[in-house]
């Protein structure tokens, strides 16, 4: 997964021709925008980071101040430039200490001017364009005390170039009366409606703020899907023999894995643009016919196979969960696994069906945590299954693997999402998931990960809340 972005660049530079969880309740509510606020003044800040890293003292911050959750289109953003300008209004208590602003862009180029920003009217230091990379990833800066206040706070953003050439701003459409605002006019008026550089939606812009006061909000509990649903019945009728035939759980999990691995080649947002939706019989058709919608080649990567191995789990009475793996929120290998949890060993274990693949030591099949606590040696735990050839026959794929998964860097670190209900319930699943930086606010990830650049999600959970068995009933 993420940086699917990041696995996305990593393929084009191996070779080019190869290979909604909903939040209950908004962690930041709406305001009425402000009149005529003062034109930016120069000002400097104490400290500041780009690409998602965060200092000593904000690491210390424990609440993330948003008002949209993560469900990003890519091709379907806002572009700035000297006319078209933006601005993201976040409503934020009376702080003593600096705040971390987050915000998902995307330079056009490392070579591009840099993204000019202003806080409640008082110009920050801007934004280079880096070199790392022109996808959609985290850029973040710390915003002295004095230049924040109680209620509605406004950050805008512009750059210098003339034509659309310079920035890309990412935003979540679905709002019908959003707090960000955008200007064709050099900031002389403002709308907040036919926004995105097509002009063609209202959304919120992913702009987000962490500050030392209030507390995240615990993470939820997992859904699972409805046993009910008429569509489990279906998956069953497609599923492999010998995934329905009395055996082992690991012999059904791994018919599984196999098959979906052999189903169709890898193909993420480096060489595709229409992302395939959540839906386990859609994905392998389209995976299949290299087609999809509006007749376009689709996007069909390992989020995808593990969404579907989640789907057909569920529809055979097993018990498994989407797990989000990165080296890194921003600029790292990412992945996107299943994890399913095996009585026999009381844990979750995790199953890659993209590359058909589980770790064993010593007999025992392992979790994340205990792949992770291997370091870079795991090479010699890996079990690949037959449709580990498949994957591997492309050459992308091959230095993929050898890259980033045999020396277990994408296993760094780990989140779920916490919710299986794909077919009831598909929409509360993220949008373009893994097409950009990870950014969905419903990812779940692990305590520790607070303090690693992950300030930009609200949901951190114990290693209690990973290791729980499913709920019965």
């Amino acid at each position: 997964m993420k940086n699917h972005v990041t696995r996305r660049n990593f393929l084009r530079g191996v070779s080019a021709g190869a290979a909604g969880l909903s939040l209950p309740a908004k962690a930041a509510r709406l305001l009425a925008f402000p009149s005529s606020p003062a034109e930016p003044k120069p000002a400097s800040l104490d400290k500041r980071s780009v690409s998602g890293q965060t200092s000593t003292r904000n690491r210390l911050m424990n609440k993330l101040y948003l008002s949209e959750e993560g469900n990003v289109v890519p091709t379907l953003c806002e572009e700035v430039t000297n006319y078209r300008r933006v601005r993201k209004v976040l409503d934020l208590p009376s702080t003593a200490s600096a705040g971390t602003l987050f915000i998902l862009a995307r330079p056009h180029a490392s070579a591009s001017p840099p993204l000019r920003l202003s806080v409640n009217g008082v110009e920050q230091p801007p934004l280079p364009a880096g070199s790392t990379s022109t996808a959609y990833y985290w850029h973040s800066t710390e915003v002295n005390p004095s230049g924040l206040r109680r209620g509605a706070n406004t950050f805008e953003f512009w750059t210098e170039a003339p034509a659309m050439t310079a920035w890309s701003l990412a935003i979540e459409a679905g709002h019908p009366n959003p707090q960000s605002f955008v200007s064709d006019d050099g900031g002389k008026t403002w709308r907040n409606r036919k926004m995105a550089y097509l002009n063609v939606l209202s959304g919120e812009y992913v702009v987000r703020m962490r500050l030392g006061e209030g507390q995240d909000p615990p993470p939820p509990a997992m859904v699972w899907e409805d046993p009910s649903n008429p569509r489990l019945k279906r998956l069953r009728t497609i599923a492999p023999s010998a995934a329905l035939a009395p055996g082992t759980l690991m012999d059904r999990v791994r018919a599984l894995t196999s098959w979906l691995s052999a189903s169709w080649e890898y193909t993420n947002s480096g060489r595709a643009a229409q992302y395939a939706p959540w839906d386990a019989e859609t994905i392998l058709e389209w995976g299949k016919a290299k087609s999809g919608q509006d007749g376009q080649r689709p996007i069909v990567m390992c989020v995808h196979y593990a969404v579907c191995l989640v789907s057909f789990c569920q529809a055979l009475g097993i018990h498994a969960r989407p797990a989000v793996l990165t080296g890194d929120i921003s600029g790292g290998a990412g992945h996107f696994v299943a994890e399913v949890w095996f009585p026999e060993f009381k844990k979750w274990v995790m199953v890659d069906p993209n590359e058909d693949a589980i770790l064993w030591k010593n007999g025992v099949p392992l979790s994340i945590p205990e792949i992770r606590a291997e370091g870079s040696n795991i090479a010699p735990l890996i079990q690949w299954g037959p449709g580990a050839a498949f994957q591997q026959s492309f050459p992308a794929m091959q230095a993929w693997v050898k890259g980033v998964y045999l020396p277990g860097v994408c296993f760094r670190h780990r989140g779920i999402w916490p919710r299986a209900d794909f077919l009831s319930h598909p929409e509360l699943t993220p949008s373009c998931h893994g097409s950009t930086a990870y950014c969905e606010t419903g990812i779940v990830w692990e305590k520790a990960d607070l303090q690693s650049g992950f300030g930009m999600f609200p949901y951190f959970g114990s290693p209690e809340y990973f290791d729980a068995p499913p709920a019965q009933g």
